[in-house]
């Protein structure tokens, strides 16, 4: 189970770098935007696209990891509150529902990539086709799947996956972090 974990976790950290990539270009390419729309009067409609599509990539390839840290929404202070057994039920209802969630994304992901690669469907960037922007949703929810189908293996199995919140954690001592 292990190599299956590490695999997962190096498949993961990878898709977060990228999705941190995509973050930075995001910002750089809407400062870039600004800087041209205002200081020199000549915008650049293509960018809102691109950014758009970005926001998808940093998304779609962050949530595994965020989905493999349990950093996911998730109410921890309540789990604690079950008791051991009942909490492990609890992660693995949570895992379940994730690999459900996933799946789903992954499936209708292939069936827009499938419609418009049968239309031709083109975005409106000269030679950009409307599939591969597509193509996040199935890599993201893919690896989403794989995470959570992994995590929930380990719970059923009695093990205990990485980062698997312990209710022994301190919470955050910045205000803003804990919502108040």
């Amino acid at each position: 189970m292990i190599p299956l974990q590490r695999l997962v976790a190096g498949l993961s950290r990878i898709a977060v770098a990228i999705g941190s990539v995509a973050t930075v270009t995001c910002l750089f390419l809407v400062g870039y935007s600004v800087l041209m729309r205002y200081a020199f009067g000549a915008p650049q409609p293509w960018v809102d696209k691109v950014a758009g599509w970005l926001v998808l990539g940093l998304v779609m390839l962050a949530a595994p990891e965020a989905q493999r840290r349990f950093e996911h929404i998730g109410v921890d202070i309540a789990v604690t509150k079950l008791g051991p057994r009942i909490a492990r039920i609890a992660h693995l209802i949570g895992t379940i529902s994730v690999a459900i969630v996933a799946a789903v994304l992954l499936k209708a992901g292939w069936e827009a990539i499938e419609f418009s690669l049968m239309v031709g469907m083109m975005t409106d960037i000269e030679g950009v086709p409307e599939w591969w922007i597509q193509l996040l949703l199935p890599i993201g929810a893919g690896l989403l799947l794989l995470v959570a189908l992994v995590q929930t293996l380990v719970l059923a199995l009695g093990g205990t996956p990485e980062h698997l919140p312990t209710g022994d954690e301190e919470l955050p001592r910045d205000t803003l972090a804990r919502g108040e």
